[in-house]
């Protein structure tokens, strides 16, 4: 997917809500593990997956799966994640998946790990960690129409501990990680992760990054504000994906889960729609 075509979603939906498919058997609706325990074959976590994914798609422009929810459970996990790759490619094909690995080694790897996401599971993005430095990079970085989505200024309490750090000329670490980055790839082919809850650092970022998509999560759940995070992420093609895993997936755990998360998704994509006219 191109950023053309990303742009052409978001304001054909009046919306730039990616959905968090963050999917824990220990906070899915029991009686979806129950019955998987009474029917071969039943897999509660893709089940709950398509649940979601079919009644927040009219509202999100992106999923994003995180793979540590997957992983955990070994081959059927990955399955399920496969399956629910497909699922969105099948039915929802505007939609832009993201595969939130947070993958990032030395070059040969890499050249696995893209291979993986871009060529076997078929997503649109993958998030990477940048530690390592180019060569981990742009492995990623082969593949037209595909997207890297660098780490760069976290949501959790411990991005203090490195990202914030100067070097003797006064640049923070996640500034350099910023600069350094876009000669490997410009802004029709790399993203970056700013999580919800940096509030004003957004302005610091777009100094830096004014033309990148930023991918934004923390807010729902991590309490971070969408106001704010618009008010200093924005640029000309909006420029922000900002997602909610949490307070959409696990609003509900009942049979009405579903529903409920539908109801969730569309208040956040009122929320944008007004956003995105003011900005008209």
């Amino acid at each position: 997917m191109t950023r053309e075509q990303l742009f052409e979603n978001i304001r054909r939906k009046r919306s730039f809500l990616c959905v968090g498919l963050d999917t824990d058997l220990k906070k899915v609706p029991q009686f979806l593990v129950e019955r998987a325990a009474k029917e071969e074959g039943f897999d509660p976590i893709f089940e709950f997956n398509k649940a979601i994914i079919d009644a927040t798609a009219p509202y999100c422009i992106a999923y994003k799966p995180n793979l540590a929810f997957y992983e955990a459970h070994g081959v059927k996990g990955w399955i399920a994640f496969e399956q629910t790759v497909k699922y969105i490619r099948e039915q929802y094909p505007d939609q832009f998946i993201i595969a939130d690995a947070k993958r990032g080694d030395i070059g040969n790897t890499s050249k696995l790990y893209a291979r993986t996401f871009f060529e076997e599971m078929d997503v649109d993005a993958v998030t990477v960690a940048p530690y390592m430095g180019e060569d981990s990079v742009t492995p990623f970085l082969g593949y037209e129409g595909k997207w890297v989505i660098l780490l760069a200024l976290t949501s959790n309490k411990g991005s203090q501990d490195f990202q914030f750090t100067q070097d003797a000329k006064g640049e923070r670490l996640f500034e350099k990680v910023l600069t350094r980055s876009q000669q490997w790839a410009d802004a029709g082919q790399m993203m970056y992760v700013v999580g919800a809850t940096q509030g004003s650092s957004f302005a610091d970022i777009r100094r830096l990054a004014p033309d990148h998509f930023l991918l934004v999560p923390g807010i729902g759940a991590q309490g971070g504000s969408l106001e704010e995070v618009c008010h200093y992420g924005w640029n000309d093609h909006c420029g922000l994906i900002v997602n909610s895993s949490r307070a959409i997936i696990y609003a509900d755990s009942t049979e009405r889960f579903s529903e409920v998360a539908g109801d969730k998704a569309r208040e956040v994509q009122q929320q944008m729609a007004a956003i995105l006219q003011q900005h008209a």
